[in-house]
């Protein structure tokens, strides 16, 4: 192979990879700050770990809202005068909402004393409806 035949096979050798170098360099010179690759890794370790400890903590709540809603509700349905079928319960982080209609003011109080008094309530939402009529016994 003669000098001119190798610098015909060279030439384009040299155009290809200044080619494939040009976006490398042009993507270095841009405006947004170059991270490397074990950064970018590490900085999703780091949001995944967060992720997880968020679900973790928001499954806890959860079951510990449901564990106090079931145990508000089982209290009532032993309670006398108390009929649990008529109040609904909810609990979102520790505190609990009655809703519904009770017979009279003495019952609204003491279901309000129950949720109140169970175990890991924060605090108590009452928006129990007592008849007018019933109010006042």
């Amino acid at each position: 192979m003669n000098s001119r035949h190798k610098i015909l096979a060279i030439v384009p050798v040299i155009m290809l990879g200044i080619g494939l170098a040009l976006p490398a360099v042009a993507q270095e010179a841009g405006t947004s700050p170059s991270v490397s690759a074990g950064t970018s890794l590490h900085q999703a370790g780091e949001d995944t770990e967060a992720a997880a400890k968020d679900a973790y903590h928001e499954t806890v709540n959860a079951l510990d809202d449901t564990k106090i809603t079931t145990e508000v509700k089982a209290a009532f349905a032993t309670g006398k005068d108390i009929k649990s079928g008529d109040i609904h319960v909810t609990t979102t982080a520790g505190v609990v909402t009655l809703k519904g209609q009770v017979p009279n003011s003495a019952v609204a109080a003491r279901v309000e004393a129950i949720a109140r008094n169970t175990e890991g309530v924060q605090g108590v939402t009452n928006d129990l409806q007592v008849p007018s009529s019933a109010a006042q016994n």
